[in-house]
């Protein structure tokens, strides 16, 4: 099968799935490819800073995601021993400390608003398998395949979106500097208990943070950091002195903690790392979100800050120039920014045990 469009895009997430909307409303021909078949695949971060809340309510996007449903953080709280010490409240004109948003539900208005135009057209079940090159090394379109069967997709411009393992800029020889954090991360999710108010709750527990975020749909989010490659001894250890911590830092959720978490396989675990490169792209080829800047869980920036490479490079791009435009010298800005960004997640990270010196 031979299939031409002006932008392919690798990856339908956030940052992909927006992108191609943004392009197809200006007439633009994008396909949309995603490996998996269904695309609400769920991905850890799921929280709108300021930033992410500005873009989509830039487009009109924001409202129809609300009346699918998103839950707004009313405060950030820090515990320690079962006791609540500071409360950090969101400034009265912005209101909360971040939105939860289900990423079911951003990612079927985004994908539901682009499909109203007919220069869009989303393939799923689709694994890039390679990239089309022309005589001068330049990228021409992709190689795929969907359920045994070879797809070649010629295009102007490739977009990977395709996460942080990208097999697009991988296939583009592009070079990625990986940053270990000291830490890897325990995901878990359990039912909120009755009357749970919508907050952000932290602890210090052996010298390493744990986060409590509620959830849309009733849930509570739990993301622990452990030392980095500790889980695979932690998980030959006996689970309930483990599992004691959590419950003695917030003894309302102990029940819930009981019932839902009863054994390792109750966790996820998120090797955590960050990643960063000096090639946003080569002719033919750009690269966004985790792609090209893999940041970590700290702060809810990478939701965020895929969107604002999707928002940037949009707002760069028409179907006259799309050949031609100066891709390296337009991932400047952005590289600058997700620079400053990344070094504030280091700061956070190294600087969090500090805010439990005075309680202690």
């Amino acid at each position: 099968m031979k299939l031409t469009t002006d932008v392919c895009i690798v990856g339908a997430g956030p940052g992909g799935a927006l992108l191609a909307y943004l392009l197809a409303k200006q007439n633009i021909s994008v396909i949309l490819l995603e490996r998996f078949k269904e695309i609400a695949k769920e991905f850890r971060g799921e929280h709108l800073n300021e930033e992410g809340e500005e873009i989509l309510k830039k487009y009109g996007l924001f409202e129809k995601i609300e009346e699918l449903g998103l839950l707004r953080m009313e405060r950030l709280e820090y515990w320690e021993n079962g006791e609540l010490f500071k409360t950090v409240l969101p400034a009265p004109n912005i209101g909360h400390l971040g939105i939860h948003v289900p990423q079911s539900h951003l990612l079927a208005v985004l994908i539901n608003e682009a499909k109203k135009y007919s220069q869009f057209s989303l393939m799923t079940g689709t694994t890039v398998t390679d990239l089309i090159k022309d005589e001068e090394d330049c990228i021409k379109g992709v190689k795929a395949n969907k359920e045994g069967k070879e797809i070649f997709i010629e295009s102007n411009l490739v977009i990977g979106a395709d996460g942080r393992h990208s097999i697009v800029r991988k296939r583009a020889g592009i070079d990625v500097t990986v940053r270990k954090h000291g830490y890897d991360l325990l995901w878990a999710k359990i039912p909120a208990p009755q009357n749970w108010e919508p907050a952000i709750k932290m602890a210090l527990i052996d010298g390493m943070q744990l986060s409590l975020f509620t959830q849309a749909k009733g849930y509570i989010q739990i993301g622990w950091n452990i030392p980095e490659g500790s889980f695979p001894a932690l998980r030959k250890q006996h689970f309930t002195p483990f599992i004691d911590k959590l419950a003695k830092a917030f003894p309302q959720l102990e029940t819930t903690v009981r019932n839902h978490i009863k054994s390792w396989s109750d966790f996820v675990l998120l090797d955590v790392q960050s990643n960063s490169t000096d090639c946003w792209g080569k002719d033919g080829l750009a690269l966004i979100g985790d792609a090209v800047h893999t940041m970590t869980p700290t702060g809810a920036f990478g939701l965020n800050s895929a969107m604002k490479d999707a928002d940037t490079l949009a707002t760069i791009l028409t179907k006259q120039t799309i050949s031609t435009v100066d891709l390296m010298n337009c991932a400047t800005e952005r590289k600058k920014a997700v620079e400053k960004l990344q070094a504030i997640q280091i700061e956070k990270e190294q600087t969090f045990a500090t805010q439990f010196v005075i309680y202690s």
